[in-house]
This record gives structure tokens, C-alpha cells and sequence, in this order.
């Protein structure tokens, strides 16, 4: 079985009711595999400290995020990214934050000392936060800390990010580590935030031909992304070799997220996540840790990460989501939750132009190969 981390306090990383990153995602999947039958077993972490969040961000800025979240006035917060409308100060925000980065370094020490292979973290995936700035919901980033820990520990990594957003925050860390390659498949930031992760965005310096970005164009359907995401991922995967996977779960490349315009159903994630397993038993030994991220749909994030520990274990996926389970959180949600597990097939005709998106996603993918194996000897 794989090793799932979590704790009740990531439930205190919350920016408010009306804010879509939201605790209740999460509560939704453990209480959904509960009901399935499934409850889940959870390793507790422990905070990260602050010596863990200065291996990445800078002193002055974590002490900004301090001050925040006990409630004292930061003159500049703007300056950093915090107390913005996008990522608002809250009480006990650098505890908060450190909780979820606490869940990623353990699952990444659970991995790098040889005690499991498959980590799951039900948290984190707090891809946008930089050095010095908050953006996206993102304080401090626990995916470049703990690839830092297992990088410091002798093993390269590859991190991958199926969010639908650019992972630009992890990327702007790792731009010039020769260490840690980044896959980021995300919608296209000519339309969508952060507005980066173009192809010719590869890294510097020894990391230079290590930063591979797929942008999508939107209303991409699962099809044509599922074409890419296997064109593009096993080339980087068999260059470089990697010792363990990162993977960025995010769900809101779903047809039902409100933040987005990617075309996933859940049977896209499955074979997405089948896949991304699948690759790191051919080129990781197996190693492979998952943590959450996007997904603003209270009807598809916690159906897409109960599919996700579904298929880490090799437990079969339900026709039908439980009625009991859909009765309580219907009564809590503004559209009633589906009575089936995986989505409707979308039809051909679903998006206007098919034929062209998944062309020019084709077009997209043979550049970034064309440009990033330049590098690759």
C-alpha cells in the first residue's frame, strides 16, 4: 500500500470561506474513500521548521509571513505577494504553510530512506510561491523544499505538474539545477495565470534543456492531452534518469473547474495516473510522490484524488458514488454532486475546433522536443 501523509491542522491553511482553495476538498476525498470502504491510514508529519523554508525562501520574506499571521501590520507585504485578494493574510499563516511543506519533506524522507516507494501527501502542491513572493494561493513552496531534501540526498529528480496552471514558482527555484528536470502540461498562459511556461522557457546554466513546458491551448480535450503528455514525458524521463518522480496532482484541468478551461474527464486522470506509475517503475524504481494542488470543483477534485489513491493501490474504481456520501455534502454545495464515479464520455462535438487544438498541441510538443533535445547528450 502506499504511504498516505497528512494532518488535521492542513485543514488551518484557509483563506476564507469564499476563497476556492479551499480544506473541504480534501475532507470530501478522505470522507469519500471512507464511504467507499477505503479509509485511509495517514503517517501525521511534523511542521517544517524554519531552517527547512530558508534552504528556499529568504529569511526576509518568511519573517514577513510571520508577522502576517500573528496579526502585526507588514507596511510592504504587497511588495512580497501577501495580503493581496489572490493570497490574503490569515492567522497563523507561516504555521499554516509549514504544515503543508512538513507533509511533503516527510513523504520525500520516507522515499530517500528506502522505506516506501509510492508517497501520497493530502496536501501541498503549492506550486506558484517563489523565492520571495507569494502568489496563487502559494506561501512557501513545499515542492522545490522537499525536491531540494531529495536532491541533497543523492537522488535526481523529475518533477512532473498536471496542474492546470504553470508550475512557474518550482521551475523559477530549480531553473538552474542540474538536478531536478520540471515537465509542467498546463493551459497556456496567453490565456490563463501566471501568464508563463512557454517552450523556450529550458533552464539555465547546467540546467539548460532541463525545463520542458507543454503549453495547451484551451478547451484541449483528453485526447489530444493525453497524445502529448506521451510524447513529450517518457523522451524526458528516459534522458535523464531519474531517481525518483514528483508529481504535482492538481484536478483543475477538469471540464468543471470554474478557474480553467482544460477538458479532462476522470477517466483522463485515470489513465493519467496509470501512466505516471507506470513510468516510474521503468524509470525510478518505483519511486514516485504525489501531492495535491489546484482543483476548484467541489463535484471533480475529490472524485479525481480518490482516483488517485484508488490506482496507487490497486484497488478497483466504483460505477457509482455513494448516496450516503453525496447526501451529506450535497446540503453544503451550490450544484448536487453526480451519482456516477466517472464522468460521461464528451462527446466529438463537445468543443468547437478539436481537430485544430489537438494539431496545434501536436505542433507545440515537436517544438519543445526539437528545442530541449538540443540539449540532451
Amino acid at each position: 500500500m502506499a504511504a498516505v501523509i497528512y494532518h488535521p491542522a492542513y485543514r488551518s491553511y484557509a483563506f476564507g470561506d469564499d476563497h476556492p482553495f479551499s480544506p473541504r476538498r480534501v475532507e470530501m476525498t478522505l470522507d469519500l474513500l471512507s464511504e467507499l470502504g477505503h479509509p485511509v491510514e495517514t503517517i501525521a508529519p511534523e511542521p517544517a521548521t524554519e531552517a527547512d523554508l530558508l534552504g528556499v525562501h529568504a529569511d526576509y520574506y518568511v519573517r514577513r509571513v510571520k508577522a502576517l499571521g500573528a496579526g502585526e501590520e507588514v507596511a510592504d507585504c504587497h511588495e512580497y505577494g501577501l495580503g493581496t485578494p489572490d493570497t490574503p493574510a490569515f492567522p497563523g499563516m507561516d504555521e499554516a504553510g509549514r504544515w503543508l511543506v512538513g507533509g511533503t519533506l516527510t513523504a520525500a524522507r520516507l522515499i530517500a530512506e528506502g522505506g516506501q516507494r509510492r508517497v501520497l501527501q493530502l496536501g501541498g502542491g503549492l506550486h506558484h510561491a517563489r523565492r520571495n513572493f507569494a502568489s496563487g494561493f502559494c506561501v512557501y513552496n513545499d515542492l522545490a523544499i522537499a525536491i531540494n531534501e531529495l536532491t541533497k540526498r543523492g537522488l535526481w529528480v523529475a518533477y512532473l505538474d498536471i496542474d492546470v496552471h504553470h508550475g512557474d514558482g518550482v521551475q523559477q527555484i530549480l531553473y538552474e539545477d542540474g538536478r531536478a528536470m520540471t515537465i509542467s502540461l498546463h493551459e497556456s498562459g496567453r490565456y490563463l495565470f501566471p501568464g508563463t511556461g512557454e517552450i523556450h522557457e529550458l533552464g539555465s546554466g547546467v540546467g539548460r534543456g532541463l525545463k520542458l513546458n507543454v503549453p495547451l491551448e484551451p478547451f484541449t480535450q483528453g485526447g489530444s492531452y493525453l497524445e502529448v503528455f506521451e510524447e513529450v514525458v517518457p523522451a524526458g524521463l528516459r534522458h535523464f534518469s531519474p531517481g525518483v518522480l514528483v508529481v504535482q496532482a492538481g484536478a483543475d484541468a477538469h471540464f468543471d473547474d470554474p478557474l480553467a478551461d482544460l477538458m479532462l474527464t476522470t477517466r483522463d486522470y485515470e489513465a493519467i495516473f496509470r501512466r505516471i506509475l507506470e513510468w516510474a517503475d521503468v524509470y525510478a524504481a518505483g519511486r514516485v510522490l504525489f501531492t495535491l494542488g489546484g482543483g476548484y470543483s467541489f463535484r471533480a477534485a475529490p472524485r479525481v484524488w480518490a482516483l488517485l489513491y484508488l490506482v496507487m493501490n490497486g484497488l478497483p474504481v466504483p460505477e457509482t458514488l455513494p448516496a450516503a456520501w453525496r447526501s451529506r455534502w450535497n446540503s453544503t454545495l451550490d450544484a448536487p454532486l453526480t451519482e456516477a464515479f466517472h464522468d460521461p464520455e464528451l462527446g466529438d462535438d463537445a468543443v468547437p475546433a478539436r481537430d485544430e487544438i489537438a494539431q496545434r498541441n501536436r505542433q507545440v510538443a515537436q517544438r519543445l522536443l526539437d528545442a530541449a533535445s538540443a540539449y540532451w547528450f
